[in-house]
């Protein structure tokens, strides 16, 4: 494997800005693995975990202003989104500390001898353990909250799973900062720095998910990237866990009575979510599922009125940008489909946001219009004008798994009136997040939060978001009969560390 430079590009020209790192050789990726595994015992002591990811939080505060202007030079994102972010990323890091604390996610279960049951129980006691060393791959359209600071790192850690990052080529120069700083906070728990390794390189990459010792993955980017990476991972001799966040359409569902109650305020709100952050989440809502008619006409007037008043945005580099002006010509090109905003080219180095319209019935059977079914990365949505209600549900029908689903419902509706339990049910399958009368971007950091859905929005039943995505990288244990003086303090009668478990049957706390 040839060590290629990496290079820091600022997305605003496309220019090269500095020579960051090289992509890192299949020896390199051994050396950082084997430093991470060597280091697990450091983070054994639940005590040290709790403080190290609460240091890691204060010293990435405390380099906000470098951080936040080298998140900007290499991915345009702005420094009041970026700063936002960084923000979400150190309060999901102190989160994760207080889990830790707690010490509820090991699951303790014990349950003593019992001769009158059928069969006879022994003595059982069961809690989980950490997976290993957890191979973590960056996304690009979040430098900081699903990056080597994000949300894989911090509940790896925090499970007691040392890292390593595959960093991303959008922005290898921050990775580089960043790993630095959680470094320097695990010094100061005397954890060695091999706790978090970072490599560059596509091939560094899928040497990581071979590895050996690499005992799972969390993943974040394209179907075709992470399916890759996934398949890798099944066809190791030794297969691993594969936690991967692929792709996913959002699709949104408007009422006829929604639209008649409100149209212009659905319009706005729909404009302003696709468009956030030049379309460049994975919660998108990207296919929209809106009534023909005087009330969705009114609607597809508010969504053109405020979609045309977005100024043109900075994709993440040039590739996406290439992709996505292709991806909308070939979209508009299909029969029947209309484009009341053209998005596109804004520039040189810029796109336009932009919708277009399709009636549903096209999206009733398989086609050429299948087309608009699938993802398109930027600031694009695609409205289908449906007759029917039947119609409407024969689109969801065909839809893959989504990470989140919408309905948008009249007052009535959400007080239980007409078809919105209905549409909720449809809803379900498809997605791990259903919204009432709300918009899938912005993914609060919570314990209740789910962030993932049916394949391919993941390929795993987990969540990326919330304290229980600390259970991706935890595998349960059960000692049977085992003396009280070999068990684990966490498996003891007395209780030293104050866990809560459930005791014969009882939940304590």
């Amino acid at each position: 494997m040839a060590a290629a430079p990496v290079w820091s590009v600022d997305p605003r020209t496309g220019k090269q800005r500095e020579q960051v790192a090289v992509e890192a050789t299949a020896q390199e990726v051994d050396e950082a693995v084997r430093a991470a595994h060597a280091a697990r015992g450091a983070l054994v002591d639940r005590t040290v975990r709790a403080a190290f990811l609460r240091t890691a939080a204060d010293l990435l505060e405390a380099a906000k202003e470098q951080l936040v202007e080298a998140a900007d030079a290499e991915t345009a994102l702005g420094p009041v989104r970026l700063t936002g972010e960084l923000a979400r990323t150190c309060y999901q890091l102190r989160a994760f500390g207080g889990i830790v604390d707690e010490g509820a996610f090991l699951d303790v279960v014990i349950n003593h001898p019992d001769d009158t049951a059928t069969p006879p129980i022994p003595d059982l006691r069961r809690y989980k353990v950490p997976l290993g060393v957890v191979a973590v791959y960056s996304a690009s359209n979040f430098p900081f909250a699903f990056s080597v600071a994000g949300g894989d790192t911090a509940s790896a850690l925090a499970a007691g799973c040392p890292v390593v990052v595959k960093a991303h080529p959008d922005h290898p120069a921050l990775s580089e900062l960043v790993a630095a700083v959680l470094r320097r906070a695990a010094a100061r728990h005397d954890i060695p720095g091999g706790v978090v390794g970072l490599v560059h390189g596509f091939e560094a990459g899928v040497e990581l998910v071979k590895h050996p010792l690499v005992a799972a993955a969390g993943f974040t980017g394209s179907v075709r990237g992470g399916r890759a990476l996934f398949d890798a991972a099944a066809a190791r001799p030794v297969p691993i866990p594969f936690h991967g966040e692929l792709g996913s359409l959002n699709p949104v569902v408007i009422t006829e009575a929604a639209a008649a109650e409100r149209a212009e305020a659905i319009g706005a709100g729909l404009a302003g979510s696709m468009t956030l952050g030049v379309g460049q989440f994975c919660v998108k809502p990207g296919l929209v599922l809106a009534p023909a008619g005087a009330a969705g006409d009114r609607l597809v007037k508010s969504l053109t009125d405020a979609v045309s008043d977005t100024d043109a945005g900075v994709l993440l580099d040039h590739r996406m940008r290439d992709n996505f002006i292709a991806g909308v010509a070939e979209r508009a090109g299909l029969p029947g489909v209309e484009s009341p905003v053209t998005p596109g080219s804004g520039g040189e180095h810029t796109v336009s946001p932009g919708f277009l319209t399709v009636p549903a019935q096209k999206l009733v059977t398989e086609g050429e219009h299948d087309l608009l079914l699938e993802e398109c990365f930027g600031p694009l949505t695609v409205v289908a004008r449906y007759e029917d209600e039947s119609e409407a549900s024969a689109v969801l029908s065909r839809l893959p798994g989504n990470l989140t689903a919408t309905v948008q419902l009249s007052t009535e509706e959400a007080a239980g009136e007409g078809r919105g339990a209905e549409i909720l049910a449809e809803l379900t399958p498809l997605a791990g997040r259903v919204l009432v009368n709300g918009w899938p971007t912005g993914v609060a950091v919570a314990p209740a939060q789910h962030h993932g859905g049916p394949y391919p929005a993941t390929t795993s039943t987990s969540t990326s978001v919330g304290g229980t995505a600390i259970e991706r990288w935890l595998r349960p244990v059960a000692y049977q009969n085992a003396p009280e003086a070999l068990l684990p303090p966490e498996l003891r009668d007395d209780n030293p560390l104050g866990l809560p478990r459930r005791y014969d049957g009882h939940l304590e706390r």
